[in-house]
């Protein structure tokens, strides 16, 4: 299974991954709406909260693609939108294909780090931090851009401010995510009691999420804490792993969407203040 991911991972960012891209959206319809994040934001414990809802069953990493896929294998998928839409789960940047979508947004430092821990695990990392780092902000990890672009694409796209964009901050859901799911399916139009919010919500907590990881048949188990697909979740995690150079960096590739999206940057954590001193 690793070898088959580091064979994906290298395609992603080949030469064949416009066309492979261009194949996986063939027969969206203009009902669909995408769930959209760049990846390691949140969208796996939205798929289980929202699939469980939709099936009125519990939902595992063995069914969800049924109510929830992943771009690629929406053909088969169930409509669960009204009207006929499914709600299908993509980590690309904004698409002319997509007509509506719901965007998920995490901290890029720390969805880097979930991102980079995951990675080590399946053995596709073969650089240190550091070079992982300005790979990450220029765009050559994952095939989807830097995660300020991804940010800009979307908020730049003319679903905005056409009532056809939903964003919700992974930090909300973390605060409170009954009132999260509840704005996703208003937006979806899906009459649903705060209830069966309520208990969708508790069946996919974090240790119910790693005992659904545990359970699952197809998904390569990690053998370290690090390396889980279910990780902590952590919000603002990064601001003990970041030295104020690595930072400044940062700063420099992605602060103008971290700014645009409500996250401190990190130099305005690390200015120091002279002492002022009597004349």
């Amino acid at each position: 299974m690793p070898v088959l991911r580091q064979i994906r991972h290298k395609i992603g960012k080949s030469g064949l991954r416009a066309p492979l891209i261009w194949l996986r959206h063939r027969g969206l319809d203009s009902r669909d709406v995408m769930l959209a994040s760049y990846p390691r934001s949140g969208s796996t414990w939205t798929r289980f909260v929202l699939a469980e809802i939709f099936a009125r069953e519990s939902s595992g990493f063995d069914n969800v693609n049924h109510f929830i896929p992943e771009m690629g294998i929406q053909w088969p998928a169930a409509a669960v939108v009204p009207g006929g839409g499914r709600l299908i789960k993509t980590h690309e940047p904004y698409r002319k294909e997509y007509k509506r979508a719901i965007y998920l947004v995490r901290d890029g430092r720390d969805a880097m780090f979930s991102q980079y821990s995951r990675e080590k695990e399946l053995g596709i990392v073969y650089t240190d931090f550091d070079g992982y780092l300005l790979a990450f902000l220029q765009g050559k990890i994952a095939g989807y851009g830097g995660w300020h672009q991804h940010i800009n694409s979307w908020l730049d796209s003319p679903l905005e401010g056409s009532g056809d964009l939903l964003v919700i901050r992974f930090e909300e859901m973390r605060k409170d995510m009954e009132t999260a799911i509840a704005a996703m399916l208003d937006f979806l139009a899906v009459p649903v009691d705060a209830a069966t919010i309520r208990d969708a919500v508790a069946n996919n907590t974090l240790d119910q999420m790693r005992k659904k990881e545990n359970a699952a048949q197809k998904l390569h188990k990690s053998a370290s804490e690090e390396g889980r697909f279910v990780r902590k979740g952590a919000v603002a995690g990064w601001r003990d792993k970041l030295t104020e150079r690595q930072m400044r960096l940062i700063d420099e590739y992605a602060g103008r969407a971290l700014s645009r999206m409500g996250y401190p940057l990190g130099s305005s954590l690390t200015e120091r203040v002279e002492p002022v001193t009597a004349s």
